[in-house]
């Protein structure tokens, strides 16, 4: 039989410890993600930044003899170890939609709607500011993403007291954004489709629904298929993170013969240290080391940077506050469990700081230099300002009673 205990705690809506431990592990990874983002812009700002430059861009091959592919490490960062990254996520959704928040639709409704106004609201913001931009407007799902790691990071530092409901809405909105991130990079962030990798990728994902139907509790056999399919998403021209999702997705939620273990869960242990402390961090030092030498004020004043921060800044506020205000005004929902609409705007703002999913989604978006370092500015000034305005809000909103 199934854990009593998990059953009860989410029958009675109360916050389980994995995902106390999930928050408290993706706070721990914020902080460091932030040390090494300054650390980037540090370093690209110094007398090393010609040795960053090249670090990140120096050449790596794989494969063997006339099958050999060579990308820069940056490229290799993006394509591989971001690939472990969309595994946790594919891993925390298939746990939530089995056993989870997601598990019951009055608990979804309010931070699905509330993650769709929050991604459509700042795409239209960066539309309307480049739609005379053929060059730019490629980018309009830049500032839609919501960094979880740092997000939690902040509403973990800063908001002490804050009720548990209102961790639970913003790991769900978060939760529902990359999500709607992943469904985004697979449509519009794909380079030209080769037919053949796409019919053995369909081949491999039977495998692994085959795997989950056969109730196969062991990873390996997830994990070697799942390396098959990075292979047939590279060559295909999709995206190789989505093997990470889709493989997350096949591992069963619970042994069929020992209800007790959770392979899922078994696995998201494993992973989530390796993910937290070493593939993010190496991400953001690869990604954020933006030259602000050449940078002036109308550098942040362009159509590409102007309108990711907007975006991040304005765009998440409106759309998620707006969205949840409707919602509940119009009683299809209710406020979560002991919080109020200052609760709500405090997780709108921070729900802005897009890092991690911004810039990878820009770097899918843009492959010359100059439009990336542009990326990087709208991102990291976007997220900035949700990070220092939603600090003061939180400040404010911890000390009402």
């Amino acid at each position: 039989m199934q854990n009593q205990s998990e059953i009860n705690a989410v029958r009675k809506g109360v916050l389980p410890r994995r995902i106390r431990e999930f928050m408290e592990t993706e706070s721990a990874s914020g902080v460091v993600m932030i040390i090494f983002a300054l650390f980037a812009i540090l370093v690209a700002n110094s007398q090393f930044a010609s040795i960053y430059k090249e670090f990140i861009s120096s050449p790596i091959s794989f494969g063997f003899q006339d099958s050999t592919v060579t990308e820069p490490l940056k490229n290799w960062v993006k394509d591989i170890l971001m690939v472990f990254f969309f595994l946790i996520i594919g891993l925390e959704l298939k746990r939530e939609m089995c056993e989870g928040f997601l598990s019951k639709r009055d608990q979804i409704l309010l931070p699905l709607f509330a993650a769709a106004g929050g991604m459509l609201v700042p795409a239209l913001i960066f539309l309307g500011l480049n739609y005379n931009s053929a060059g730019t407007i490629h980018g309009w799902a830049i500032p839609s993403a919501t960094d979880i790691a740092f997000a939690l990071a902040i509403l973990t530092l800063f908001g002490k007291g804050i009720p548990p409901a209102i961790k639970i809405f913003l790991l769900a909105v978060a939760i529902f954004d990359d999500l709607g991130a992943i469904l985004i990079i697979a449509v519009f962030y794909n380079a030209g489709l080769a037919v053949m990798p796409l019919i053995l990728a369909a081949g491999g994902i039977a495998v692994l629904a085959l795997l989950n139907r056969a109730h196969i509790s062991v990873i390996t056999p997830y994990m070697l298929v799942g390396i098959f399919l990075w292979f047939c998403f590279y060559y295909s021209g999709i995206h190789t993170t989505l093997a990470g999702v889709i493989v997350g997705l096949a591992i069963p939620m619970r042994d069929h013969d020992y209800k007790y273990h959770s392979p899922v869960n078994a696995c998201m242990h494993f992973l989530h240290p390796w993910v937290s402390f070493i593939v993010l961090p190496i991400f953001a030092f690869t990604s954020a080391g933006v030259d602000l030498k050449g940078l002036s004020l109308s550098s942040f004043l362009e159509p590409l940077p102007l309108g990711i921060a907007l975006g991040l800044f304005f765009g998440k506020q409106i759309g998620i506050f707006g969205t949840s205000w409707l919602l509940i005004k119009s009683k299809m929902v209710s406020m979560p469990d002991s919080t109020g609409w200052r609760h709500i705007y405090a997780v709108s703002i921070i729900a802005g700081i897009g890092f991690t999913m911004s810039l990878f989604i820009g770097m899918l978006a843009f492959s010359e230099p100059h439009l990336q370092e542009m990326v990087k500015v709208g991102v990291i000034s976007g997220s900035l300002l949700c990070i220092i305005f939603g600090v003061m809000v939180l400040k404010i909103v911890t000390k009402k009673k």
